[in-house]
This record gives structure tokens, sequence and C-alpha cells, in this order.
């Protein structure tokens, strides 16, 4: 994953709250199945974005405490902020179209 920032909940406000440009988050865990779905779409996005987008992980085991301010219940969950509020929010495997449609949004 090159191209997709692993986070904590140390830096998540400086590395997405803080961020000039929006940002895409991944919150996820190993034993997810799904999550490892989804792994190759982010990166691909992120890939596709690179410039525009800031593409991140958040490991919900490793970093509960960003996962319970945001809700999260079920995984995978993506978020897209922009001037560090939620533009968007999907919750389990998306098509990378409608990833796709919503980052374009933020970006344009």
């Amino acid at each position: 994953m090159d191209h997709v920032k692993e986070l904590s909940d140390r830096d998540f406000e400086t590395e997405v709250l803080q961020s000039a440009e929006p940002v895409l988050v991944d919150f996820w865990a190993p034993w997810c199945g799904p999550c490892r779905m989804v792994a190759p779409l982010v990166e691909e996005l992120a890939k596709e974005n690179a410039g525009t987008l800031k593409v991140t992980k958040i490991n919900i085991d490793d970093s509960p405490d960003t996962a319970a301010a945001y809700g999260i219940s079920s995984i995978p969950t993506l978020m897209i902020f922009k001037g560090g509020e939620i533009a968007e929010r999907f919750v389990g495997v998306q098509p990378k179209k409608r990833l796709q449609e919503a980052i374009d949004q933020v970006t344009a």
C-alpha cells in the first residue's frame, strides 16, 4: 500500500482533520474479510487521485478511540473528509465508480 498512509489515534487529527486536501479514510481490521476485499480498490483510488486526495487507513483494533468517536460499528467504513468535516460516509464494500464519484465531488 505505497499510496495509502496508515494512521493511528495519535495522528488522526493532524493527518485528517487539519489536512488542506480532502482525505479518504478506510476504517478496517486485519480479521475483516470485506476489508481485505476493499484494500486493493483503496490503493487504486489513492494512485489515481494522487495530488488531489490523501488516502489513509486506520485499524480500528489499534485505534479504538477514533473509531468510537465516529461511531464505526461496521467495517469496512470509508469516509471522505473535507475541511475537517465528513463529506461522505460509506459502509460495506462499495463499487469503485461510486467512490470515485464521491471523490470527484469533494475535489472539484
